[in-house]
């Protein structure tokens, strides 16, 4: 299959050699992709390296000392905000307009020493070393400004954009092109356009981009096993097409892409248009910071409200509720399975709202995770959205988990906000969801057209989300459910009769009652440090894996079993040694590309790393000359990894 195909589209010149180098330098990139910095995988090591070497890259285009400046990349409406706090004459922007292209990434440069302390503008994912119910250490530059996970492909885009830019002139990208790619034949027409339930998702599975890619291991080269689909998901092939397509679109077309992909949006989440607005954002994290600042700026007249989040939830939907003015924040309790306590959630709104037991305290507006990002646990929405309403609040949901893997109603369970981003569903180019009740959010007219404006400047992310969305659809979610399901009951029964391994959450996918899980399997092996198992399945099993805190300090330290002590000293020690990385647990998560190969395999790895740990062989492969033989090994394939990287910058970068 030819990853350039141009079908429809007419270049020539210089715009014909750049958009024929930018496609192959993005695809190549995708085809390694991964989230970036907290992953134990050679696709997240790979693109964190990228990332990074965009800075750099950024850095040369304008002629600046790295060790004078820093890069940070935002979508334009986070840029914008994010400078105004910067004094002037120290810093410039880099808009994405300098490249011709619409990918929705500016670039920040400003000088190291100029940047703030204290609390960030915008507060979630990644922007924490630790933090606890009522405090918080914040990170470092520049991880502390780029608040849940970046537009990676598209900054990486943005970078190599730069550098063809320089070679082939100002105009590279926006001269000689002279067909516009229709919006609705870019969206609604591919090489699957005959294929519905399980032939297409055979399709996908086979075509996904990255999943013939090779990564060196200690017993040879293998294909690379992504089990960090929690985290990021790869891409689609037809959703890569729609955001390679949708490069080339004019300020027309891309306006009618937007307009088509919020209908998809809309049937796809079932949000009627006359009952809900759908902003689009750069990522979930943006999405919650903007549906708290809308909802911080409706008049509350003389009650003191209250915000009721769970101790469940990403910090993405923890700490942008504590920085609206004027509100307070508790959490609703959940036990060792991740499962709220419904009558608990009851007697809290009840005593706050009805009985009037805290004096003019009402709780407002109760956010919950639509799935568990550290457990898989699916809660029960319904029953939720029914007590909320009955007591007369508001039900966000944070759907980041949850929308690539079961049907969401927000018309039939009465969900009023919702968040979502289309880098865990198949598409990852930058885009993000924000659909709210139609008159919930407060903005003035300048806010509003800023918002819409820096959504609307990633046609390509747009694109290729509806495209995900489309497919998913005709997949279909009862299919997806029970793929997923299969695989994650297959797991936890093979995972729980290993001595050494303690299961965190459920143990069953589909347990009695309403409430289930996602394939997201939380795990501990006792007596080894989970970072130490994550490069163990790295380096030896090709595969990709999380390990840590998963931006969910609160849960994770009540599945350790944290005392009020240890939280205190656990504070103190990064404080003194903020390099220190925290350990957390494991985390395996399983996509639609998964299957029960991958499965197999990554049980067999952990017996064996387990079983090599006890000094006990067995039937599990070992290595059979000696550990010398096998440190000699793990050493060459960390050369091997090294260059396998270095192999996807010159690919990607020249």
């Amino acid at each position: 299959m030819n990853q350039s195909n141009t079908t429809g589209i007419n270049t020539s010149g210089n715009a014909g050699q750049a958009f024929s180098q930018l496609e192959k330098s993005i695809f190549s990139a995708l085809e390694r992709y991964s989230n970036v910095h907290r992953g134990s995988g050679h696709f997240s090591k790979a693109s964190t390296h990228l990332y990074e070497k965009a800075r750099e890259i950024v850095l040369e285009y304008l002629g600046l000392e790295k060790s004078r400046y820093q890069v940070i990349f935002l979508s334009p409406r986070r840029a914008s905000v994010f400078s105004g706090m910067l004094k002037p004459g120290s810093y410039q922007i880099l808009s994405g307009h300098e490249t011709g292209l619409s990918l929705g990434v500016d670039a920040v440069i400003a000088e190291k020493a100029a940047l703030p302390e204290g609390t960030p503008f915008e507060t979630g994912g990644g922007t924490t070393k630790l933090y606890g119910a009522d405090w918080v250490l914040w990170a470092g530059q520049p991880d502390r400004f780029e608040a849940g996970t970046p537009a990676i492909i598209n900054v990486i885009a943005f970078a190599r954009a730069l550098q063809l830019v320089k070679r082939f002139g100002k105009d590279a990208f926006s001269k000689g092109i002279t067909e516009n790619p229709a919006p609705r034949e870019i969206l609604y027409s591919d090489e699957f356009s005959d294929l519905q339930g399980n032939d297409l998702l055979k399709a996908l599975r086979d075509t996904m981009v990255g999943h013939d890619v090779q990564v060196p291991t200690t017993r040879g080269p293998r294909p690379f096993i992504n089990l960090d689909n929690s985290a990021s998901t790869p891409s689609f092939r037809p959703a890569w097409e729609a955001f390679r397509l949708s490069l080339r679109m004019d300020a027309r077309a891309a306006m009618e892409m937007a307009d088509e992909v919020r209908q998809v949006c809309a049937g796809f989440l079932d949000a009627p248009s006359p009952d809900f607005e759908i902003l689009f954002t750069s990522n979930t994290t943006e999405s919650i910071n903007l549906a708290a600042a809308g909802l911080g700026n409706q008049p509350i007249g003389e009650m003191e409200p209250v915000i009721l989040t769970t101790v469940l939830e990403h910090s993405s939907n923890d700490l942008p509720w504590r920085m609206v003015p004027g509100h307070t924040v508790i959490r609703l309790d959940a036990d060792k399975d991740g499962i709220l306590g419904m009558s608990r959630l009851d007697s809290l709104l009840s005593d706050y709202n009805e009985k009037e037991l805290h004096g003019r305290k009402r709780i407002r507006l109760v956010t919950v995770s639509g799935a568990s990002n550290v457990l898989g646990t699916c809660n029960d929405l319904q029953a939720i959205s029914d007590l909320v309403h009955r007591h007369g609040a508001l039900l966000m949901v944070d759907a980041a988990q949850l929308a690539a893997h079961r049907k969401i109603s927000m018309a039939v369970t009465g969900i009023d906000l919702l968040a979502l981003s289309a880098h865990k569903m198949y598409a990852p180019f930058g885009t993000g969801v924000l659909v709210a009740r139609r008159g919930l959010l407060q903005f003035d007219e300048t806010e509003a057209d800023r918002i819409n404006a820096s959504g609307e400047a990633n046609p390509g992310g747009i694109a290729a989300m509806g495209k995900a969305m489309l497919m998913i659809q005709r997949i279909g979610f009862d299919l997806i459910e029970q793929e997923e399901r299969s695989l994650t009951n297959k797991a936890l029964k093979e995972i729980s009769g290993i001595p050494a391994i303690q299961l965190h959450g459920m143990l069953s996918a589909n347990p009695d009652g309403l409430v289930g899980k996602t394939g997201v399997i939380g795990f501990s092996v006792k007596s080894m440090m989970p970072a130490t198992v994550a490069r163990m399945l790295a380096l030896s099993g090709g595969m990709g894996v999380r390990f840590g805190c998963l931006c969910s300090h609160l849960i994770i330290k009540q599945l350790s079993g944290f005392t009020p002590f240890q939280e205190k000293f656990q504070r103190l020690i990064v404080k003194l040694v903020p390099v220190l990385n925290l350990q957390g647990i494991i985390r395996a998560s399983f996509g639609i590309q998964n299957t029960e190969a991958d499965v197999e395999a990554l049980v067999a790895e952990l017996k064996r790393i387990t079983s090599k740990a006890n000094g006990k062989q067995g039937d599990i492969p070992s290595d059979r000359d000696g550990s010398s033989s096998a440190l000699i090994r793990e050493k060459v394939v960390k050369s091997q990894l090294k260059e396998f990287i270095a192999q996807g910058e010159r690919l990607v970068f020249g």
